[in-house]
């Protein structure tokens, strides 16, 4: 198993600047940080995945959908510029050398109609990810798609509503995001969630309920591990937490409190957690 760690915890956009935020988090034991493409430079995006290899460290991207991009608008040129924001996401994706962009790929974070997702919202989204996984193919890059709970997304909330939705957009380069945090919000049953579904699970988010430090808190770890160790995950574990900061994401991730010493306290408390988790099953 590989264990990564989501530069979210510190920034929006990586520069050389954090070039020793990623010497600690290689020093601290990670495979693999996860790099916010938000700002679609591919340019950018090469230097820094040149950075990051002579760390020595592997790189996945995160991305998501802007207001101005949504995927399953009923307007024709919203929908054009979302297929374009998906290209140049994957277009950095590859750039850093990564194979796997990952994050809410599906719809807009945080916009909402008032009502359940209709069919045709349904259509539209599995059309524009068949055109984003036709072009990542092209690039030799793997999706996976994070469904939200139901207070940051209406269009997939559940394990189950966006392994159906893999299943329709039907390409093999596509697959879902399990994140616990949302999973603990809208799963009854997180392992059988895992094992109805890991064919569909090609990247996992571990993530407290309070998007703190992973293992201290109310997610249902031993249920997780164990559905995952039963199902052969091989994928990569990431820990995906939020403090305080970056000040555009507070009202975004809605962290209005710091629960941890430092971030690097964080990311070493999160991956000794878990490798004993994993460990505890792997050697069992």
């Amino acid at each position: 198993m590989k264990f990564g760690m989501n530069l979210l915890l510190w920034t929006t956009h990586v520069t050389q600047t954090h070039e020793k935020t990623l010497n600690d988090i290689k020093e601290i034991g990670y495979d693999l940080v996860e790099v916010p493409v938000f700002d679609r430079n591919p340019g950018h995006h090469a230097n820094l995945g040149k950075i990051i290899k002579e760390i020595g460290l592997e790189t996945s991207a995160v991305c998501a959908c802007t207001p101005e991009g949504n995927p399953i608008s009923a307007d024709g040129n919203v929908r054009a510029v979302a297929a374009e924001e998906s290209k140049r996401a994957i277009d950095c994706c590859a750039a850093l050398g990564a194979d796997l962009i990952c994050g809410p790929m599906h719809s807009t974070f945080g916009v909402f109609s008032g009502v359940a997702p209709t069919n045709d919202e349904w259509k539209r989204s599995v059309e524009h990810m068949q055109i984003a996984a036709e072009y990542a193919r092209s690039m030799n890059v793997r999706i996976s798609s994070e469904f939200l709970n139901r207070f940051e997304c209406y269009l997939l909330n559940t394990t189950a509503d966006t392994s159906r939705w893999v299943d329709d957009v039907g390409a093999d380069n596509v697959g879902i995001l399990y994140d616990t945090h949302h999973a603990n919000i809208e799963e009854k049953n997180a392992a059988a969630a895992i094992s109805d579904h890991s064919h569909n699970i090609n990247h996992i988010h571990i993530s407290e309920n309070d998007r703190s430090t992973p293992g201290m808190g109310q997610v249902r770890w031993t249920e997780t591990f164990d559905a995952l160790a039963y199902a052969n995950y091989e994928g990569f574990l990431v820990v995906e937490a939020f403090g305080t900061a970056i000040p555009e994401l507070i009202p975004v991730v809605k962290v209005w409190r710091k629960m941890f010493e430092t971030e690097e306290k964080l990311a070493a408390d999160a991956l000794a957690f878990m490798k004993k988790e994993w460990s505890a099953r792997v050697s069992a």
